[in-house]
């Protein structure tokens, strides 16, 4: 998506400039009026870009606020599958040990 956003810029400047260029090497107007409208055409390019780039931020910050709400999902998944692999196996060393405290008791018996 970025590397899309840069593209599209570099275009949109390389075209005003080239625009530009040529307007400049074809006008049939006096040079004060070439210059308006080279400055016009700046101001129009500058407002362009400035609309890209406001699109492209609220964009990026859309799709980072979803990746996090994601990362934070799959984080507290993680987190409680662990947690209940841990108390599975808290539980089966429980009963081992409950087996084994039973064993060593009859052997002290004996």
């Amino acid at each position: 998506m970025a590397n899309n956003t840069g593209q599209t810029l570099l275009a949109l400047l390389t075209g005003a400039a080239i625009g530009a260029g040529i307007g400049i090497l074809y006008a049939p107007e006096k040079g004060s009026k070439t210059r308006k409208n080279i400055s016009k055409s700046a101001e129009k390019a500058q407002k362009q870009l400035a609309k890209q780039l406001k699109e492209t931020t609220a964009t990026l910050s859309s799709k980072a606020s979803a990746a996090r709400l994601s990362f934070e999902e799959k984080l507290d998944d993680t987190i409680s599958s662990a947690s209940y692999k841990a108390d599975d196996v808290l539980k089966a060393l429980e009963e081992k040990l409950e087996e084994l405290r039973k064993q060593n008791s009859k052997l002290q018996k004996k």
